[in-house]
């Protein structure tokens, strides 16, 4: 994919694996020889073909796939319903959304529609950092993560389809289970638009500020040793940032190493008395904003759902966590007895666990696979500690996770990006504390 000199088309999954989809048309757009004018439609499955409607059933066509164009590119815009965000997570939910750009409706498999969006990237990364963050946050922010997300981006694209860019699914019957997402889920398109890639959640979050950061850093992206920068972020880093390692496959990664989210080093928290007493305590660090009034300001609003995020807990009764894992990962592990750290990244994310059942014991990893066992969405991050209560002899009546932080923790930290430059630091600097030794160049 040549990307210089030459801004990009990209194709956003933007709702998956569903019996049909109603959408409205804000404009004219075209089907093949047919020309749609503004109003209410319906797509759904019928057979091995997808059949379009208008509102009132009126039946307009059937084929394999439909390619809607928009007449006018610049203005014609389409809204689609229950579109998901937050898939899998405590803040899932369903939204309208309105859409720039082509609309790409197609059935992978029998009775299951994929909707997808082909718009320019500059486009779509004006509402990616709207919809990742609010766009209320100063400037230099927005344009540090404008400069990021593109660079993910265009890193993804580069590696479409090469083994670098696949996980490994966890196998429950092995002793040792070991587990992280790559991009294998999305071949009928180059990214989704929620958090197992960026949030893209359309054009009504943009503002102002949004398109002055997209416009202000066109084209610009971190590179390291002449390669585009694999630039990782998360929500909030609880302190210290995480290696690449820790959440994906075991490549070093030299500008995705752990950096403290300060102005001064902090030693890695690799043995459980440092964690302990990292994740106990409250240190200073630019993710550590306890003025709700900033909070507010820097995220989006449900977001600002979750209150607890730098440092939390949460309680694991005995029957709730047997019944949790067992759901989760199909084994019935019996009573637990121990939730056992073994190994943590520098920041003190766990990436190996061994869970001890009176009828089973197996170890687990990496971050994800952690934190998607022990929660019905997903735990905020698998840098916590583990302190058993209401203890039975062997069993005990539950476990209590005190943990820091949200997200995997690797490259940018978004909550103390947006710390950083509320204290005046400008996005050069931002981008050089979080990626070591990259730097910028701009392509297009």
């Amino acid at each position: 994919m040549s990307i210089r000199n030459k801004e990009p088309i990209i194709n956003v999954g933007l709702i998956e694996d569903v019996p049909e989809i109603s959408f409205e048309l804000l404009g004219e757009f075209h089907l093949e020889n047919i020309v749609l004018k503004p109003g209410a439609y319906r797509v759904f499955c019928e057979g091995e073909l997808l059949c379009l409607t208008i509102a009132d059933g009126a039946r307009i066509h059937r084929a394999s796939s439909l390619q809607l164009l928009p007449s006018v590119p610049e203005s014609a815009l389409f809204t689609l319903h229950e579109v998901k965000i937050g898939k899998l997570f405590h803040w899932e939910r369903s939204l309208v959304q309105k859409f720039k750009g082509a609309l790409h409706l197609m059935m992978p498999s029998p009775g299951h529609i994929i909707a997808i969006n082909s718009i320019k990237l500059e486009t779509y990364l004006a509402s990616v950092i709207s919809s990742e963050m609010s766009p209320e946050n100063r400037i230099e922010f927005l344009k540090a993560h404008c400069i990021c997300s593109r660079s993910w981006l265009l890193n993804q694209l580069g590696r479409k389809d090469t083994e670098q860019t696949a996980g490994h699914k966890a196998d429950y019957t092995a002793a040792e289970v070991i587990s992280w997402t790559g991009r294998e889920a999305h071949r009928d398109f180059d990214v989704c638009a929620d958090d197992h890639c960026q949030r893209y959640q359309g054009l009504g979050r943009i503002n102002a500020a949004a398109e002055e950061a997209m416009k202000e850093t066109r084209g610009q992206v971190l590179v390291h040793n002449g390669e585009i920068c694999d630039a990782r972020y998360s929500k909030c880093c609880g302190g210290i940032t995480e290696k690449f390692s820790v959440a994906w496959d075991d490549t070093p990664v030299p500008y995705l190493e752990s950096t403290a989210d300060a102005q001064v080093p902090s030693p890695p928290l690799m043995s459980e008395g440092d964690a302990r007493q990292f994740i106990m305590s409250r240190p200073s660090a630019y993710c550590n904003i306890e003025d709700k009034t900033v909070i507010k300001k820097i995220l989006p609003d449900f977001d600002c759902e979750t209150k607890d995020f730098f440092r939390w807990r949460i309680d694991l009764p005995q029957e709730e966590l047997r019944a949790l894992l067992l759901s989760k990962t199909g084994v019935d592990f019996g009573e637990i007895r121990a939730l056992v750290p073994l190994e943590r990244g520098p920041s003190g994310r766990l990436f190996k666990m061994n869970v001890c059942g009176s009828q089973q014991e197996k170890i687990i990893g990496k971050e994800l696979e952690i934190r998607r066992i022990l929660s019905p969405t997903h735990l905020l991050s698998s840098a916590f500690i583990v302190e058993p209560y209401g203890s039975a002899g062997e069993v005990p009546a539950g476990f209590t996770l005190h943990g820091a932080g949200w997200g995997h923790g690797v490259g940018l930290c978004q909550i103390g990006a947006a710390g950083m430059a509320e204290q005046g630091k400008t996005c050069e600097e931002i981008l050089s504390h979080y990626f070591k030794g990259a730097h910028l160049t701009t392509l297009y």
